[in-house]
C-alpha cells in the first residue's frame, strides 16, 4: 500500500507541470466523426491527420474548443438549466465535463441486418442502446467513464432454412463451429452493460497510455475495416497510443499498440441447433478467454501532403497458450510448432494489412485503399507465387461537389467496394475464409461479433452513397449490394456447382443527420430485399433450371438523439 501512495504521489507532482489534455471523440459519433474529415476534404482542418487510427483527438488536431461542438454557427441551449456542463477548478488543474446523452433505437422487422453499431447485436425486432458520461482530467491524468446499455427484443426469426439438406447443414457447421458468430444471440430477449467508450490514461504531448474499453477503428475504410472496426463491443485494452501526429524529418508519423483480452458470447451456431445421422454438428467452443495484440501505424511523407501510408497486424491466442514472451507482441511468437509429420501446428491466429489514404483538398476529394492477409500462407516467396490466397481489399472514393456556397452546401459523393471472399479453391475447399480459425475457434470476434469488416467472412459490399451536406447536417440516399459468405456458398455446394443459390442482398436507405441547438438528431429508413436468403433455393421438380429461391423482405428503422451539454 505504501508503494502504490508514492507512486500515485508521482503521478500528480509529475501531472502539475505539464499542460491539460483533452478528450478523444468515440468512434461511431454520430455526424460529429465524419465532420472533421467532410472538413479535410474542403480543406478547412488539418490535412496532417490521417483518421486511419481512431478514436480521434478534436481539440489537439483540429484546434476545436469543444469536442463536440464542431461547427462554428452552432448556438447552445441549456435544456437542463445546469451551466454549460464544464467544470474547473479554480487553480485550473481540475476539469471536469459531461459527455453526451445518447439514445440509440433500431428495429429490423424480418431479419437481423447492419453491422458498425458497437454493443448493438444482430437481431430482429427492436433495440435501443443508451449511453451518457463524465471526462474528468488532472494534469496527465485523464479518465472517461462512458458507459453503455443495450437491450433488444430478440425476436424469433428463420436461421439457416431446416429444409436443406443434411449434408448443406453439416458443411454450415464446418464453417461456424470455428467462427463465435451466432445466428441468434439465445431465445429469449437480450440485455447487457458494457463500459463502453471509458478509459483512464496517462497523456504526455502527443503520447496517451492507459486501460481502455472504447471502440477502435484502423484503416481508412469508411463501410468497413479489415482489422478493427466498432462492428463489436469494444474489448478490454492496454494502450500506447499516438493523439496527434508526431512530426520528424521525414514526415508525421501515429500509431497505436494495444493488449487486449477478447470474450465469447455464450451461445452456439444455431438455435436450436442440428443434427447428422444423430450426432450433434455443435461443438462447444472453449471457455478460456483469448488475448489479442496488435499494432497500427501510419506515415505522411513530408515530400507529399495528404499522402498517408499505414500497416496493420494483430495476433490472438487462447490464454492458456501463453508460453513465452514474444507470444504478448502482435509480430512474434513462440507458439509455433513443428510436427513429427513436418505439419506446422499454429497456436495463434493472425491478420494484417497495408492501407493508403489520398487526401486531395484542392479537389476537395480522397481516394484509399486497404490490402489484408488472414493468416499467413508461408514463405515470402509463396505469397509472391499465389498473391491472391487468403486475402482482403478495401477500395473507397470520395468526392465533394460545391452546392450553393453562399450557404455552405456541398453534394458529397461516397463508393466503397469490400472483397472478402476467397479466390483459391484450395482455401475455399478446406473451409480457410477470413476471420475463421480452426485452432483458436472463436476465431476473430469479440461477444460473437467480428472485429474487422462487418460484412463478416466471404462477404462482399458495394456501396455508393450521395449526401447532401450543410456543417453537420446531412441528407443521404445510398444503394448496397451485399453479398453474404461466398466461401461457405461455394463450399457447400463444390459438389454440385450450383450457380444459382448465392444469397445477395440489395438495399436503398435515406438517411439523415440533423444538429438544432444542443440537440443532434439521426434517422434511417432501409429497404433490403435479400434473394436466396440464407442461400435456400426453392426445390422445383421439373426441367426448369433457374427457379425463384426463398426470398425475403427486411426493413429496418434507426433513429437516434443526442444531447450535447
Amino acid at each position: 500500500m505504501k508503494h502504490i501512495k508514492i507512486a500515485f504521489t508521482v503521478i500528480l507532482l509529475f501531472a502539475l507541470h505539464n499542460e491539460l489534455s483533452a478528450q478523444s471523440l468515440p468512434v461511431g459519433s454520430v455526424a460529429l466523426e465524419d465532420y472533421y474529415r467532410r472538413a479535410q476534404l474542403l480543406g478547412e482542418a488539418d490535412s496532417s491527420v490521417s483518421f486511419m487510427i481512431r478514436p480521434i483527438w478534436p481539440k489537439l488536431n483540429f484546434k476545436s474548443k469543444d469536442v463536440f461542438y464542431q461547427d462554428s454557427t452552432e448556438k447552445k441551449f441549456d435544456l437542463l438549466k445546469a451551466g454549460s456542463g464544464t467544470y474547473r477548478s479554480k487553480n485550473k488543474k481540475l476539469l471536469m465535463e459531461l459527455m453526451p446523452i445518447n439514445i440509440l433505437g433500431q428495429m429490423n422487422t424480418h431479419h437481423p441486418y447492419g453491422w458498425n453499431d458497437g454493443a448493438m447485436i444482430p437481431a430482429k425486432g427492436l433495440q435501443t442502446l443508451v449511453s451518457a458520461g463524465v471526462y474528468l482530467e488532472y494534469g496527465m491524468l485523464s479518465v472517461q467513464l462512458r458507459p453503455e446499455l443495450v437491450a433488444a427484443a430478440n425476436t424469433e426469426f428463420d436461421t439457416f432454412d431446416k429444409d436443406h439438406y443434411d449434408v448443406i447443414a453439416a458443411r454450415y457447421y464446418d464453417f461456424y463451429n470455428n467462427i463465435d458468430l451466432p445466428a441468434r444471440f439465445g431465445k429469449t430477449g437480450y440485455a447487457r452493460a458494457y463500459w463502453g467508450q471509458s478509459s483512464i490514461r496517462l497523456n504526455y504531448k502527443a503520447l496517451s497510455f492507459g486501460l481502455s474499453t472504447e471502440n477502435l477503428w484502423w484503416g481508412p475504410g469508411m463501410r468497413n475495416s479489415l482489422i478493427m472496426s466498432n462492428t463489436a463491443p469494444g474489448f478490454k485494452h492496454l494502450t500506447l497510443n499516438t493523439r496527434k501526429p508526431i512530426r520528424t524529418a521525414v514526415g508525421s508519423f501515429e500509431g497505436q499498440l494495444i493488449a487486449g483480452r477478447l470474450e465469447g458470447s455464450g451461445f452456439g451456431v444455431l438455435e436450436p441447433e442440428r443434427e447428422y445421422y444423430g450426432d450433434a454438428l455443435y461443438i462447444p467452443k472453449s471457455n478460456d478467454w483469448r488475448y489479442m495484440s496488435g499494432l497500427a501505424v501510419t506515415w505522411q511523407p513530408k515530400w507529399v501532403p495528404g499522402l498517408f501510408f499505414g500497416l496493420t497486424r494483430t495476433s490472438q491466442l487462447y490464454s492458456d497458450d501463453l508460453s513465452g514472451f514474444g507470444d504478448y507482441l502482435p509480430f512474434f511468437s513462440s507458439s509455433t510448432k513443428v510436427n513429427a509429420d513436418g505439419a506446422v501446428d499454429e497456436k495463434r491466429d493472425n491478420r494484417s494489412s497495408v492501407f493508403m489514404r489520398w487526401l486531395w483538398p484542392e479537389e476537395h476529394a480522397e481516394i484509399y485503399f486497404e490490402y489484408g492477409n488472414n493468416n499467413d500462407i508461408g514463405t515470402a516467396r509463396n505469397q509472391l507465387l499465389e498473391p491472391q490466397r487468403r486475402r482482403a481489399y478495401i477500395f473507397g472514393l470520395r468526392k465533394m461537389l460545391p452546392f450553393n456556397q453562399s450557404r455552405n452546401e456541398n453534394l458529397l459523393i461516397s463508393i466503397e467496394a469490400a472483397q472478402m471472399a476467397e479466390t483459391s479453391p484450395e482455401d475455399i475447399t478446406d473451409a480457410n475464409s477470413w476471420y475463421i480459425n480452426k485452432y483458436v475457434r472463436h476465431g476473430y470476434t469479440n461477444r460473437g461479433e467480428v472485429l474487422g469488416a462487418g460484412i463478416g467472412p466471404g462477404g462482399n459490399l458495394q456501396s455508393l452513397d450521395v449526401s447532401w451536406v450543410k456543417g453537420l447536417k446531412r441528407i443521404g440516399l445510398q444503394v448496397e449490394r451485399y453479398v453474404h459468405n461466398n466461401d461457405f456458398y461455394y463450399y457447400a455446394y463444390i459438389d454440385s456447382k450450383d450457380p444459382r443459390r448465392h444469397w445477395t442482398d440489395f438495399s436503398l436507405s435515406l438517411s439523415g443527420e440533423w444538429n438544432y441547438k444542443n440537440l443532434v438528431f439521426n434517422a434511417k429508413v432501409q429497404g433490403i430485399r435479400s434473394l436466396n436468403y440464407q442461400w435456400y433455393l426453392i426445390q422445383n421438380p421439373g426441367d426448369i433450371i433457374w427457379v425463384n429461391g426463398r426470398d425475403a423482405t427486411n426493413l429496418q428503422f434507426q433513429t437516434g438523439l443526442s444531447y450535447r451539454f
